[in-house]
């Protein structure tokens, strides 16, 4: 199986958006050689053979709408996906692209309240930890019960650039 990949320029970094020839299947902070290590333990859990390969075309959309989000143009995402992981963190980022909307934060225990499961909130962090849709599942917008900044994946320094953005008041 081929996926091809993209490295698209943000104001807060690069990010690597790769698909399957149809869909998106990740989008992560970095160049594909920062990410290589971590994403061939991805592909080996989900693909049995793999290629991957650089045809930026493949994620133009992607790029379109992201540099879209930037200018404050866009508030939803609409390109095509394919979550790939458990049952449990496929409902945590449903959640999160379904009741988190752009301008808004909840906790963590809101999450897990959200998905039925109140006591759930350290699972949830981690898979908040693990989503592979850096920006589009709004990950960032998760914040601690208290509504401080607390752990991202790409940096609580993209965190906070990304809820300013956003104009989500801490």
């Amino acid at each position: 199986m081929y996926l091809y990949y993209g490295e698209i320029e943000t104001p807060i970094g690069i990010l690597l958006a790769i698909s399957d020839g149809e869909k998106i299947v990740r989008i992560d902070y970095g160049a594909y050689a920062d990410n290589q290590e971590k994403l061939i333990k991805w592909t080996k859990r989900y693909f049995k053979e793999w290629q991957a390969i650089h045809v930026p075309e493949k994620v133009t959309q992607v790029e379109k709408q992201l540099q879209e989000y930037f200018r404050k143009e866009r508030l939803v995402f609409e390109f095509g996906y394919s979550f790939y992981g458990t049952d449990f963190q496929k409902k945590v980022w449903q959640v999160l692209l379904n009741e988190l909307p752009f301008g808004k934060s909840k906790s963590y225990k809101d999450i897990a309240v959200a998905i039925g499961n109140p006591k759930a909130v350290r699972a949830v962090g981690g898979a908040v930890n693990k989503n592979p849709f850096s920006i589009v599942v709004p990950c960032h917008r998760v914040v601690g019960e208290s509504g401080k900044l607390v752990g991202y994946n790409g940096g609580l320094d993209r965190k906070e650039y990304l809820l300013k953005h956003e104009e989500i008041l801490l």
